[in-house]
């Protein structure tokens, strides 16, 4: 993004200190090209429409961005500008995860949210253990940790997409005869999985936020951590989970199990055209 220029600036400044009442002094404060009345010191103002006073407004704090969300990319490149908007999938799928526990309030849902939150718990543990650093510093100028090791875009997209694979391939089940077709649109589905988790990678290191060893060690820490998460979920989790959602405080808030349905879609689809004839 360009830098405002100087008259900007000024102007703005104006805008917000330039408020000439009845007990102003008559002699403005020049600030560029911009004039700036100045007011008499024993009475000190409010900046118009704001609760705060006018020293506040004139020469406010220095300000800092969410760093969670700010991905730099070179001025004029399309594929950085892409791929910038690619490496923010990772927030995308956490929005989703949040979405979908709102609104479906599932036990195994509730259970691969709270892994992929493990899961960034130790990608914050590993990068103040190791200390790496990233790689070109002073390329960017926000930041949400100075260490590089290991990738926490690249550790969430591939525990996110390991995740999936097995839940898709052995917690699901077909129950319909299609099963050429069920097979197919997994096979695509993991595909195009495999090929997000790639540019996820990717863009980290286009973009300098981090080194080939980096991404990959990052990978590697997240699709062992979605392994040890499913099986632990699989075999500890959801055995329980018919106890838990029996619970007074599970059923005042809706939550429900649906581990003993083999395939949720299929369920919910047929469920849903028999209710709606």
């Amino acid at each position: 993004m360009g830098r405002i220029p100087p008259q900007q600036c000024a102007a703005r400044i104006g805008r917000l200190a330039c408020y000439r009442g009845p007990f102003e002094r008559s002699t403005p404060l020049s600030i560029g090209q911009t004039r700036v009345w100045g007011v008499s010191p024993k009475l000190p103002r409010l900046c118009p429409g704001k609760m705060a006073l006018e020293e506040q407004c004139s020469a406010p704090p220095r300000w800092q961005a969410i760093s969670a969300t700010h991905v730099e990319f070179p001025e004029g490149d399309l594929t950085g500008r892409l791929l910038a908007y690619i490496s923010l999938l990772p927030i995308a799928i956490l929005v989703g995860f949040v979405t979908l526990i709102v609104f479906k309030r599932e036990l195994h849902t509730i259970s691969f949210f709270g892994g992929i939150l493990l899961n960034e718990g130790l990608n914050w543990l590993l990068k103040h253990i190791l200390r790496e650093p990233r790689p070109c510093a002073g390329a960017h100028t926000t930041l949400h940790t100075e260490y590089g090791m290991p990738s926490s875009h690249s550790q969430l997209i591939w525990f996110f997409v390991v995740y999936f694979f097995l839940f898709l391939y052995l917690r699901m089940h077909q129950t319909n005869n299609a099963r050429c077709v069920d097979l197919l649109w997994r096979h695509i589905l993991s595909i195009f999985l495999l090929a997000v988790a790639f540019s996820v990678s990717y863009s980290r290191v286009y973009l300098l936020y981090h080194t080939w060893s980096q991404v990959f060690y990052g990978g590697v820490a997240g699709s062992t951590m979605a392994i040890i998460w499913f099986f632990f979920t699989q075999e500890m989790l959801t055995p329980l989970f018919p106890k838990i959602a029996a619970w007074p405080v599970s059923e005042y808030f809706l939550v429900r199990d649906t581990s003993l349905i083999p395939n949720i879609l299929w369920f919910e689809y047929t469920v849903t055209r028999s209710e709606a004839r």
